[in-house]
């Protein structure tokens, strides 16, 4: 007669935890455990188990397959918990979840959104993760993260909330490096899409150019506009007061559209409620 096992939601909270940062010391910040402590409720949720749920090596962790079958489990019974405990005793929406979001659009429209969220639902605890879309498709496929914010190349697809224009930015309205015969370009990595198509807007019109300066921190993009080595590609929305946008001398660059994906099929309450309210809040900012 098999002995009647219950799952511990601690322990696999903690297990999602994990799986998600793909980091055991990641992990044990974000739920205020020791990373031994971790490794022994791990260990003790493999043994209720009986099957290997991490692959451990010198980089990290990961779920096996096993530990995929359950994380999926996990997730959704962890999510219909929350929801209990919040309808049973009367309170705003508990639980935590992961945002992702490219770092231009953080700047601009975050503060925002996460302002009026949260002065309706302020027991949610909300990770952030700033990366380019091409970062956070991945993540999201992995579960690492619930919800995100993307770019998306066609602005007028039916899933895109508000489209946004890129644009040339410069230290001067006039600047002197326009006239280089080999135009300085400061740009985020080649698979975003404002790399391509700053290179495809150059490349039309027969213009050289070389990219001077690749980073997908905006900071950093930002700062080499300011100093004047190189003129950046922007969104519209993301450029500081301090410098100018360009159109004069260059070519016209395209509109792209932010669209909001969910990692799971059937999201949590928690992730639900905040894509919604992204979805009502976004277009109007």
């Amino acid at each position: 007669m098999d002995i009647l096992r219950d799952l511990d939601l601690t322990l696999l909270r903690n297990f999602a935890v994990i799986a998600r940062t793909g980091s055991i010391s990641l992990a044990s910040v974000q739920v205020g455990r020791t990373q031994s402590t971790l490794s022994m409720q791990m260990q003790r949720l493999e043994d209720q188990i009986g099957q290997a749920l991490l692959h451990r090596s010198g980089s990290g962790v990961r779920p096996t397959s096993a530990g995929e079958k359950l994380l999926a489990h996990a997730e959704f019974l962890l999510a219909r918990h929350d929801e209990i405990l919040a309808e049973m005793d009367g309170t705003t929406l508990r639980g935590s979840v992961s945002l992702g979001c490219p770092e231009d659009y953080s700047i601009a429209f975050l503060p925002g959104v996460l302002k009026s969220f949260f002065a309706r639902h302020p027991d949610v605890e909300l990770r952030m993760v700033c990366a380019p879309t091409t970062e956070l498709r991945p993540q999201l496929l992995r579960r690492q993260i619930d919800v995100a914010l993307i770019s998306v190349a066609d602005p007028v697809n039916s899933e895109v909330l508000r489209s946004e224009d890129f644009v040339w930015v410069a230290n001067a309205a006039k600047p002197v490096i326009l006239d280089h015969p080999n135009l300085p370009l400061a740009l985020s990595a080649p698979t975003t899409l404002d790399y391509r198509a700053a290179c495809d807007a150059m490349e039309a019109i027969n213009r050289r150019y070389r990219v001077a300066f690749a980073s997908n921190s905006l900071a950093g993009l930002i700062a080499i506009a300011r100093s004047g080595h190189a003129i950046s590609v922007l969104t519209r929305t993301a450029v500081p007061p301090d410098l100018h946008i360009i159109q004069a001398g260059l070519p016209p660059l395209p509109t792209i559209g932010i669209a909001l994906e969910y990692a799971e099929a059937r999201p949590s309450s928690v992730a639900r409620a905040l894509g919604d309210h992204i979805r009502a809040v976004l277009p109007g900012l």
